[in-house]
């Protein structure tokens, strides 16, 4: 199982971030070590000063594909959770100054908050699909894919192209507006509409 990411997919948070807004998806990689699920607790890590939540939907990858096609792309994933990609914003800024790539930022351990799956079946339209996450109570992160630069079929086909998906192989695709720093002490909640799907305590 591989964790691939998509970067600045929606163009609000490309902009919070001062980044250009892509004309091609971003991705990175996680390592199956970054994956932190069961609502287990996030603890800090020593080598940060200003880790950063970011709430993404996260697809699983059902069949073996490479260069798929985008009229088959569909039936490439079956399943739909909701994750955080958990970066240490000031590790992050330091890579890119010197044009380095930002793993050390994104890839450490237990940085991938993972929900539980439920099936796409479950969902009467995956192009119109809101989700959100609460910090101590309060909102603050609104998504809905219906304002992805690349949606979750142009993600296969694009990643494919690239890197054979296999049976089990995650991808986060992409934040909203709105990340921000966490604190030990903090409780971030996860939402797929009003469904709750994660609880995650930062110590």
């Amino acid at each position: 199982m591989k964790i691939i990411a998509v970067g600045r997919n929606y163009i609000n948070h490309a902009k919070e971030l001062n980044n250009p807004v892509p004309t091609e998806p971003v991705i990175f990689m996680k390592p199956d070590t970054a994956i932190l699920k069961d609502n287990k607790d996030f603890y800090y890590p020593e080598f940060s000063d200003d880790v950063h939540y970011e709430v993404e939907l996260v697809v699983r990858i059902c069949n073996e594909g490479k260069h798929v096609a985008s009229k088959f792309a569909h039936k490439y994933y079956d399943a739909i959770g909701l994750g955080i990609d958990f970066t240490a914003r000031d590790v992050q800024t330091k890579l890119k100054e010197r044009g380095l790539p930002w793993e050390l930022a994104k890839s450490f351990d237990h940085s991938a908050v993972m929900s539980p799956l439920l099936a796409k079946t479950e969902f009467p339209n995956l192009n119109e699909l809101e989700f959100s996450l609460k910090k101590n109570g309060e909102t603050v992160q609104v998504g809905n894919t219906k304002n992805m630069i690349f949606d979750i079929q142009m993600l296969i086909v694009y990643i494919s192209k690239y890197i054979t998906l296999r049976k089990g192989d995650l991808i986060y695709t992409g934040t909203p507006e709105g990340v921000g720093p966490v604190s030990i002490g903090d409780k971030l909640e996860g939402f797929i509409a009003e469904k709750a799907m994660f609880s995650c305590q930062v110590k």
